[in-house]
């Protein structure tokens, strides 16, 4: 394989990378097998990542959304339980979120399922622009701040914001690749956030994601 087109598999370039098995929900959603960009090299990938802010409001099929949360932070390496994105120390503190039409979900990797934390609708909670309480899927990172590595409450940040950017960049390329559009936002109040969505204390949002087809 020339090395320039090492395959993207869900926004991590690898030869031979595997993907996820479906999960086995035990209170959630069930993914079925993730939808990957097989035959995309990461050269297009890159040309083609770009924020878009129109979207249509189509629902992502289950295949799609599964592809997209293993890209943003699925299992990758299931004989060691390292993830597609990296985190300082490996303290796999960033949670993924998923705000969708019909509920409130919380991204499970090492089982790769959706577990159901609400029924309610809280996609407009998500963002202060008027297309996230629209757009398919608004994605909430949060962050573990008792896992995360550091030894100030700044390092602690430092890192939680890194480690959240890989994520959002996995998902940015993910994207990419699939022909879906994509924004990353800190435009959110982070307090009413929270409570909307029961996060316990020493969570932090550290950003939010929303994803859709785009609007022609």
């Amino acid at each position: 394989m020339d090395r320039r087109h090492f395959l993207l598999a869900a926004g991590i370039v690898a030869a031979g990378l595997a993907a996820p098995r479906a999960g086995v929900a035990a209170q959630g959603a069930t993914l079925p097998p993730p939808a990957l960009p097989g035959d995309k090299s990461l050269e297009a990938a890159l040309r083609a990542r770009q924020t878009q802010r129109s979207f249509e409001t189509r629902p992502l099929p289950g295949e799609i959304l599964s592809g997209l949360l293993w890209a943003a932070n699925g299992v990758n390496r299931p004989e060691v339980g390292k993830h597609t994105a990296p985190t300082a120390m490996n303290r796999q503190e960033i949670d993924v979120y998923v705000a969708k039409a019909d509920g409130l979900f919380r991204y499970e990797p090492k089982e790769h399922r959706l577990e159901r934390l609400s029924t309610e609708d809280l996609r407009a909670a998500t963002g202060k622009q008027a297309f996230a309480a629209t757009v398919p899927v608004d994605l909430v990172y949060v962050a573990d701040m008792g896992k995360v590595a550091g030894a100030t409450p700044e390092e602690k940040a430092f890192y939680a914001g890194a480690d959240t950017g890989f994520v959002s960049q996995n998902v940015y390329l993910y994207c990419a690749a699939m022909g879906l559009a994509t924004v990353v936002r800190a435009s959110f109040d982070g307090a009413a956030l929270a409570k909307a969505m029961g996060l316990p204390d020493g969570r932090r949002i550290t950003l939010a994601q929303s994803v859709g087809y785009p609007k022609a």
